[in-house]
């Protein structure tokens, strides 16, 4: 799985989650280890964060990560847990892997399905402004920077990102050239 060391156990595969249905409808709950080995389809949120000077948080993921270890990602955000809304757990992920408190409230921009053969979950996007210092937990983070969007843009054939994020980024990208706003 995108170079795990084989001795590290993946960080979150107990998390309890809701499994969802082709309508995003609570069918059933599993735990995420299971949900990943078993491709049973559950709920994500991506936050694309943006600092005071517009400038995107990017960051790699660390190599513990029990999906896409060691890849670049625009978004921070997470599996919803079971229970939990989208904007809850927006709101939660952003706040804990930027490592700040007082996040506003994520704005919701919109939805989709991100279905691969390996991988299936519902997925809202959002996007927020920190003008707070960050200090991005270190579990989840091995490496950060705000990036003007030229820099971004460069980026994205550079690196190796997350498929489930550049998927997001082209969509979101892809609503705002239709014209929608935040």
């Amino acid at each position: 799985m995108y170079g795990r060391m084989p001795d590290q156990e993946p960080l979150s595969a107990d998390e309890l989650l809701d499994i969802v249905d082709e309508q995003d409808r609570v069918i059933s709950q599993a735990r995420r280890g299971d949900a990943t080995a078993l491709r049973l389809r559950h709920r994500c949120a991506f936050v694309l964060v943006r600092d005071a000077e517009d400038r995107v948080f990017v960051h790699r993921r660390t190599d513990r990560k029990l999906v896409f270890p060691s890849l670049y990602d625009m978004f921070v955000g997470g599996v919803v847990a079971a229970g939990e809304s989208y904007d809850e757990a927006a709101l939660r992920e952003a706040e804990e892997e930027l490592g700040v408190q007082g996040l506003p409230a994520p704005v919701p921009l919109f939805s989709f399905l991100y279905d691969t053969p390996e991988h299936t979950w519902w997925s809202r996007v959002y996007e927020v402004r920190c003008d707070l210092p960050v200090a991005p937990q270190a579990d989840e983070i091995a490496w950060h920077a705000f990036l003007t969007d030229d820099e971004l843009e460069r980026r994205l054939t550079e690196w190796e990102w997350v498929p489930d994020g550049a998927e997001a980024f082209r969509r979101l990208q892809e609503w705002r050239r239709e014209g929608s706003t935040p």
